[in-house]
């Protein structure tokens, strides 16, 4: 791609004119994320909604205008590693390799001004010795095991590098989750559901539904975080059961065939009637009231 000292200035300044350059036009949210300056960003966001192309993309600006920069790409398994890592050697290869790279292979893209791009599966064993990480990427974040997610994050204390983590929620569980709802101010989040999507159509949208779903149909487009099924408590039941109460009387004498739970449903008063935990309140009472008469709680 022959280009003028100017334009090569202004795309190395500017990189949603980058973007552009190597044909992809950004929406609004990848935008303000390519002009971001925090540290630390979340991105949950619906399938096919870009959020891979758009890491992409801007990972290789970072590589191409800033010299001896590190940038590492992880995920749960090799494949899904190398595919973001594929999207990033095309878009080289679309710019016609403006810096010549010194090694170019399925994992890695090492280029002549010192920058690199490493692929790796997200396993302890394989990031141990990687440090002065500048950008740090965790690709299908929600899958990713809190053990990793805790031996990476050291390797951006001396380059105080930045890390996005992108993915579509698995289930209310793992630090992805964890950091989406905790509300630390740290995060930068990005939350972009398919209607936001204008390359997704409604009648789309609509066949999903009817085919997946709603629980899984809220998931993969709506970035809705749901309660993983193979568990027999609920997150919620879990905090109930292990919250302090000023008292906790069960009282197991029977009448009818039900055990009075007079403790249990005082514990229960701070609900405020609210409609969305009545069923999880009920499964938690008859769980309890099970486990009680069992005599294995």
């Amino acid at each position: 791609m022959k280009s003028s000292i100017s334009d090569d200035l202004a795309r190395a300044l500017d990189p949603i004119l980058f973007a552009r350059t190597v044909g992809i036009n950004p929406d609004e949210w990848q935008q303000k994320l390519l002009l971001s300056t925090e540290k630390r960003i979340l991105l949950n966001c619906c399938r096919q909604a870009g959020k891979s192309t758009i890491v992409a993309i801007y990972a290789l600006w970072q590589a191409l205008n800033k010299p001896d920069c590190s940038i590492l790409i992880l995920s749960p398994s090799l494949r899904q590693s190398s595919e973001l890592f594929k999207k990033v050697v095309h878009f080289y290869e679309v710019l016609k390799k403006p810096v010549p790279a010194d090694t170019e292979t399925a994992l890695t893209l090492e280029l002549s001004n010192g920058s690199r791009i490493v692929s790796l599966p997200g396993t302890e064993k394989t990031i141990r010795g990687y440090s002065g990480v500048s950008l740090l990427l965790l690709d299908e974040a929600a899958l990713v095991d809190d053990e990793l997610y805790r031996a990476v994050r050291p390797m951006l204390a001396v380059s105080n590098g930045r890390l996005i983590a992108l993915s579509t929620p698995r289930g209310k569980r793992g630090f992805f989750y964890e950091a989406w709802e905790n509300g630390d101010p740290t995060w930068e989040r990005y939350r972009v559901t398919a209607d936001e999507c204008p390359r997704i159509s409604k009648a789309f949208l609509k066949e999903e539904l009817d085919a997946l779903g709603s629980r899984y149909y809220e998931q993969e487009y709506f970035c809705t975080f749901h309660e993983n099924e193979a568990y027999l408590f609920s997150r919620w039941m879990i905090e109930r059961a292990v919250k302090d109460y000023d008292e906790l009387d069960l009282d197991l004498d029977v009448d009818d065939g039900n055990a009075e739970r007079s403790g249990a449903d005082d514990a229960r008063e701070d609900t405020d009637g609210a409609n969305s935990n009545f069923e999880e309140e009920e499964m938690f009472d008859k769980n309890l009231s099970s486990y009680v008469n069992k005599g294995v709680w």
